[in-house]
C-alpha cells in the first residue's frame, strides 16, 4: 500500500479543495481521509506537501498520428487540413506509428493528462499490427487509451458535393485516382482487431472511428453500428465540425448530419460526436434522447475557424460532454489545461447572461468525470474517491501560477498552463516524478522522432506539392458552399 500525505486535494464533485491524505491499495484509491490518518506500517509514504492533487485530466478526442505534425499549416480550415492529410499523415511505417503514439502520450503525461480517446489514422485502413504498435506506444508511457481506428470509404473530393468538378482537369484526374479502402476491408480488419484484442481493458480499450458521416457510405456506417453493438465497444465520429459539413449534409441527405445518423440507428450511449459545432437544439434533443455523448474541442475549433460549439446547451440537454485537444496537426499541442480554459472562455460568447457561462467547476467536471464516462471508464476513473483508479496529478503550489493562492479551482482553470505539473501517477505508479519520466527515455524518443519526420518529409514531398496545388480550389469551393448554406 501507499499513503500520500500532506497534499491539498481537489474534490470536483463536492466543489472544494482541502488538506487530506490518500491511501492507495494496488492501483486504486482505498481511502481519502484527514491529514495524518492511520495507515499500515508498511505503507510507502509519498510526501505531497506543497502539492495540489487533482484527478488526471481525460482527453476526450485526440489523433495520435498527428503528433508528428504540430506547427504545420497556418491559415488552414478543416477542409484544407484534410486536403493536406496525404503528406502530413501518410507513409508511416509500423515503427513510426509506435513512435507517434509514444510522443502523443508523453506530451499528455507532461501536461497532466492520464487517459485519452484516440482516433488514430492508418492508410489505407487499420491493421492488427498497427493498432497493437499504437496501443503499446501509449502503454509504454502508462497512459490509458480508448483507441478507435479512423476510417473512411469515400475520399474528401467525393464527399463534398461539387468539389471534384471544381478542380482543373489535371488535378481532377489525380483526385479521381485517389481511392479509399472499401467498407468491407475496414470492417474485416476491425473484426480481427476486436476479436484478437490482447490488452488489459482497464488500461486500453478498442473502439471504432468512422471518421466523418459524409466520408462514409451508409452501408459502412451501419456495419460499424452492428460491429460495435456485437462487441460492446464505442464509436467516435467527427460530427458537424465545419459549416461545410452542415451544408454538404443538406445537399446529400436533405437533413442534418445528426438526423441522418439517427435514421441509421447510429446514435446511442456508445456514440461520441466530436466537435458538434453545427448542431441546433433539435439535433441536441435527438442526441440526448439516444444517450449520445460529445467531445468538445474548443482549441481546434478556433484554430481551424470551424466555430464555437454550444457546450452549455449540450449540458442543458443532458448530454455527457468531455473536453478534447484534437490532434496536434489541428491544434498544435496536447495541453488539456489550455483546452479546459478555452472551453470556459468560448462559452461566454454564446450567451449574454454570465450565469449561463461554463464556470470553473463545470469545465473541471467535463475534463475528468464526464470525459472518463465517454471513454468507457466512468465508474473507475476521473475522481479522487475510494474504488477509483489512482490516476492523480500533483501540481506544484510553489509555481508562479499559484502565488498567491487565492482560489484553487479558478487558478487551475484560469492560470494553469501545465508548467506546475510536478508528478503524474497512473494506476498507483509514478509515471512522471519531479518533471522527469521514471521509466521512459524521452531523449531517445526525441531523436527517433526527428529522424522519422525528416524521412517522411522527403518521402511525401511530391504529395505535398500536389496537395498545395489543390488547396486554392478546395478552399474556394468550400468557402462558397459554406457561405451559400441556409438551414432548411
Amino acid at each position: 500500500m501507499q499513503i500520500i500525505r500532506g497534499g491539498l486535494v481537489l474534490d470536483i464533485g463536492q466543489r472544494k479543495a482541502a488538506k487530506a491524505d490518500i491511501l492507495l491499495k494496488d492501483d486504486e484509491i482505498f481511502e481519502v481521509g484527514p491529514p495524518d490518518m492511520a495507515a499500515p506500517e508498511d505503507a510507502r509514504e509519498i510526501d505531497a506537501r506543497q502539492r495540489l492533487i487533482m484527478p488526471g485530466l481525460v482527453n476526450a478526442h485526440t489523433h495520435g498520428h498527428g503528433s508528428f505534425g504540430k506547427g504545420l499549416g497556418d491559415k488552414w480550415s478543416l477542409e484544407l487540413l484534410l486536403n493536406a492529410a496525404p503528406w502530413t499523415s501518410g507513409g508511416f511505417t509500423l515503427e513510426d506509428k509506435h513512435l507517434a503514439a509514444q510522443l502523443n502520450a508523453a506530451e499528455m503525461v507532461l501536461k497532466g493528462c492520464t487517459a485519452a480517446y484516440d482516433m488514430y489514422f492508418e492508410f489505407p485502413t487499420a491493421s492488427v499490427d498497427g493498432v497493437e504498435a499504437i496501443v503499446q506506444g501509449y502503454r509504454d508511457l502508462g497512459l490509458r487509451v480508448t483507441l478507435a481506428p479512423m476510417m473512411a470509404d469515400i475520399t474528401l473530393f467525393r464527399a463534398i458535393p461539387g468539389l471534384m468538378d471544381a478542380l482543373p482537369p489535371e488535378l481532377r484526374a489525380r483526385a479521381e485516382a485517389m481511392q479509399a479502402a472499401p467498407q468491407e476491408t475496414h470492417i474485416a480488419v476491425c473484426r480481427d482487431i476486436l476479436e484478437g484484442w490482447r490488452f488489459d481493458r482497464d488500461c486500453a480499450q478498442p473502439a471504432l472511428g468512422p471518421t466523418i458521416p459524409l466520408h462514409c457510405s451508409d452501408d459502412f456506417l451501419t456495419a460499424c453500428r452492428d460491429l460495435a453493438a456485437e462487441h460492446g465497444v464505442g464509436i467516435q465520429m467527427h460530427l458537424a465540425e465545419s459549416k461545410v459539413q452542415a451544408a454538404a449534409a443538406t445537399t446529400r441527405y436533405g437533413m442534418s448530419l445528426a438526423a441522418h445518423l439517427d435514421g441509421l440507428g447510429m446514435l446511442s450511449e456508445r456514440f461520441t460526436g466530436a466537435h458538434c459545432v453545427w448542431l441546433d437544439d433539435e439535433d441536441l434533443r435527438r442526441m440526448s434522447a439516444n444517450g449520445a455523448n460529445v467531445a468538445h474541442n474548443p482549441g481546434s475549433n478556433l484554430r481551424l475557424g470551424s466555430g464555437i460549439a454550444a457546450a452549455r446547451s449540450m449540458l442543458d440537454h443532458g448530454l455527457t460532454v468531455g473536453i478534447g485537444t484534437d490532434g496536434s496537426v489541428s491544434s498544435d499541442n496536447q495541453n488539456m489545461f489550455e483546452a479546459v480554459r478555452m472551453a470556459a472562455f468560448v462559452s461566454r460568447t454564446k450567451r449574454a447572461d454570465p450565469e449561463d457561462w461554463l464556470g470553473t467547476w463545470d469545465v473541471l467536471d467535463m475534463a475528468t468525470t464526464q470525459g472518463a464516462k465517454l471513454l468507457g471508464w466512468g465508474a473507475g476513473t476521473g475522481r479522487i474517491a475510494p474504488g477509483f483508479k489512482a490516476d492523480l496529478v500533483f501540481l506544484d503550489l510553489a509555481n508562479v501560477n499559484y502565488v498567491p493562492l487565492n482560489d484553487v479551482a479558478n487558478q487551475i482553470v484560469n492560470c494553469e498552463d501545465s508548467s506546475a505539473v510536478n508528478s503524474v501517477m497512473i494506476g498507483g505508479k509514478m509515471i512522471l516524478e519531479n518533471r522527469k519520466f521514471t521509466h521512459f527515455d524521452f531523449e531517445s524518443l526525441s531523436a527517433k522522432v526527428a529522424e522519422a519526420v525528416e524521412r517522411l518529409s522527403h518521402q511525401n514531398s511530391e504529395q505535398r506539392a500536389v496537395s498545395e496545388m489543390m488547396a486554392r480550389y478546395v478552399s474556394s469551393h468550400c468557402v462558397g458552399l459554406a457561405c451559400g448554406h441556409r438551414k432548411q
